[in-house]
């Protein structure tokens, strides 16, 4: 059974990632980190790793801005 929260936490950093312009606000930015934190409660190691490169993502998108 795949962690639906892990997807969750994918399709929010995803969504944020390809909108033109960084058209995202600070609560996009809050709502994807809070699904990837969400995620972690029942990830698997593999999953967990993937969930890192997220937040990797975000911190990076947040340095450009």
């Amino acid at each position: 059974m795949q962690n639906q929260m892990f997807q969750q936490a994918k399709n929010a950093v995803s969504r944020m990632m390809n909108r033109e312009n960084g058209g995202f606000n600070e609560k996009d930015k809050q709502a994807a980190q809070n699904a990837i934190q969400s995620a972690y409660t029942n990830a698997t190691a593999e999953e967990q790793q993937e969930l890192q490169a997220l937040e990797e993502q975000l911190k990076q998108e947040n340095e450009l801005k």
